[in-house]
């Protein structure tokens, strides 16, 4: 066993260990469970039937040797399984696609997020007892936590799992018991955010292809294995198997009779580095493809349905007194002049009532993720700015649908020198942009009104970008086809250049903004969201190699960079 560190997304340095490393084999990582470390994994990674695997573990935050502590945020532990799978490519040269994981317990969670979140093109995963609802064994648990964290954010909650509970191996309860390492609590926040966010992955698993074999332990009680078969039943992967491990308790390594386990590992783990990996096509995700035609027909409960109206109802009635809500209202609450009222994310509007209302709205999780959106689009075009110039390379920036040109001015004011075309399909943005440029004297940057949907436009701007962006438009129109015309569109004119594209794998709030909020085109504003998996094939198709991702923390919106791959 070798062991070192690696940074994560954010630098911080978590503690490693290698097993067996030859180059050229396939590579299982191991992520242990919560209150756990990666070196209780010896065996397993010592194990005969996986000498002809690299093997490859890290102890989580707060957990084990790494000295970073716990974040209360789920999405960071998924962030750093992203990072990792990274890490292992640039040092050790593990691709992608020859990764397979196995992940106990909420490391089943983490597992789950990263392939639906990030769509990492691996081999396949192995979940063990994955932790989708934790027991809490007390009625009402969670809403008092969250109680709780509302006087102490900081709360920590003390574990009640013991040793017996994970497993019936006396020698394994004696190690857990005696082991210093072992965390014996967890953050309250935490606790909570990998709740929901194990309710968000059982919802929505049908996004999720990779092959997946499920063990369930049939004694459990630690997690509640009703979700873990809601979750198998909703996946659409092809290559898909549940096991319920008679007898066995949470901790299925470390149970009684785990050699067994290590047999059906095994198998399923040769079945998935056996199956090819799936071709992108233009094929729209038959689940999401549904849910957009639901709200097109309105085919909800008749209760439901004026429960909707009712709220546009009072939106028209009342929405004049909040600011953003006005503006929603005049000109689409998609609409540039929307997007900027969000962005600004300064309450207005008429007497106390109408700034606490504006205050409500802006706070919508929704908006919120939009403003983590432009942050995060700014940091990967940052990125790219900063990979052109260190290439000596004039910088040249096209934003196909910019509206009226928000986060293009912040880019204008930090990198004055950089050429920037906006392209607006709709006058009234455009002449709001105008005049902000005109305003603010910025030199180099204009604007240009074609349809961005049409293959002859790129040819009409005679513009040759190498950074070019693709924001929040797609999940406009359900069309992939013509999605796709843009994104041909987009390639024909850059060569080896950056295209940064955003996502919408999920959203809580879609039937509300579908039934209550209009567009800009005097319609519901109905979307069609896209698994990222999904997206980023569509881009793969063209020759957009996807080269990082960001997500909020929410699961809502993503900001990929990818590179043309041409020559």
């Amino acid at each position: 066993m070798n062991t070192g560190f690696f940074k994560s997304h954010e630098g911080e340095e978590l503690f490693f260990y290698e097993w067996n490393y030859k180059p050229g084999q396939k590579t299982l990582i191991v992520i242990h469970r919560g209150h756990e470390y990666g070196e209780r994994l010896q065996e397993f990674a010592t194990h005969p039937l996986f000498a002809a695997y690299n093997i490859f573990a890290f102890d989580m935050r707060g957990h084990g040797h790494t000295k970073a502590a716990v974040s209360p945020v789920f999405m960071d532990s998924v962030r750093d399984l992203d990072t990792f799978a990274k890490f292992l490519g640039q040092h050790y040269e593990v691709r992608e696609e020859d990764i397979f994981v196995v992940a106990n317990s909420i490391g089943g969670v983490i597992t789950s997020a990263w392939v639906h979140d990030f769509a990492p093109r691996i081999a396949g995963m192995a979940l063990l007892a994955p932790a989708f609802e934790i027991n809490l064994i007390v009625p009402m648990a969670k809403q008092a936590i969250e109680l709780a964290l509302k006087i102490n954010p900081k709360l920590i909650v003390k574990s009640y799992v013991k040793s017996k509970m994970l497993t019936r191996d006396t020698k394994q309860q004696q190690a857990y018991d005696n082991d210093p390492l072992i965390t014996r609590s967890i953050n309250g926040k935490l606790l909570i955010d990998l709740a929901n966010a194990g309710k968000r992955l059982v919802e929505d698993a049908a996004a999720i292809t990779t092959p997946t074999l499920l063990l369930s332990a049939k004694k459990d009680f630690v997690v509640i294995n009703q979700q873990q078969k809601q979750f198998y039943v909703n996946l659409s992967s092809p290559i898909k198997e549940f096991v319920t491990l008679e007898g066995f308790h949470h901790g299925i390594l470390f149970e009684q009779g785990r050699e067994e386990v290590y047999k059906l590992l095994q198998h399923f783990i040769q079945k998935a580095f056996s199956a090819p990996l799936p071709t992108p096509t233009l094929d729209s995700d038959l689940f999401t493809q549904k849910e957009f035609e639901t709200m097109q027909y309105e085919l909800i409960p008749t209760r439901e349905r004026w429960g909707y109206h009712l709220q546009k109802w009072a939106l028209s009635k009342l929405g004049h007194l909040s600011g953003g809500m006005t503006v929603g209202l005049t000109y689409g609450f998609d609409s540039g002049a929307s997007m900027d009222y969000v962005y600004k994310n300064t309450p207005q509007g008429k007497w106390g009532i109408g700034r606490w209302m504006d205050k409500s709205y802006l706070n919508a999780i929704g908006w919120r993720g939009v403003r983590i959106r432009k942050r995060h689009l700014l940091q990967q075009v940052e990125k790219a700015i900063q990979a052109l110039q260190a290439q000596e390379q004039e910088v040249k920036i096209l934003d196909i649908a910019g509206g009226v040109g928000n986060y293009l001015f912040d880019i204008k004011e930090r990198h004055p020198e950089v050429e920037i075309v906006i392209n607006e399909f709709l006058p009234a943005n455009i002449q709001k942009g105008e005049q902000i440029i005109k305003e603010r004297g910025y030199q180099n940057i204009r604007f240009t009104n074609y349809n961005c949907f049409e293959a002859d436009t790129y040819r009409k701007l005679n513009y040759s970008p190498n950074i070019t962006i693709i924001s929040g438009i797609f999940e406009l129109f359900g069309d992939n086809i013509l999605a796709s015309e843009a994104i041909k569109g987009v390639v024909s004119i850059s060569d080896n250049g950056y295209i940064i594209y955003t996502g919408q794998p999920w959203h809580p709030q879609l039937k509300t903004i579908a039934f209550v909020l209009k567009s800009h085109q005097e319609k519901d504003w109905v979307m069609r969201r896209r698994s990222q998996r999904e997206l980023d094939g569509l881009f793969s198709l063209q020759g957009v190699k996807k080269k990082s991702m960001l997500i909020d923390d929410f699961g809502i919106f993503t900001v990929s960079l990818g590179q043309v791959k041409k020559y």
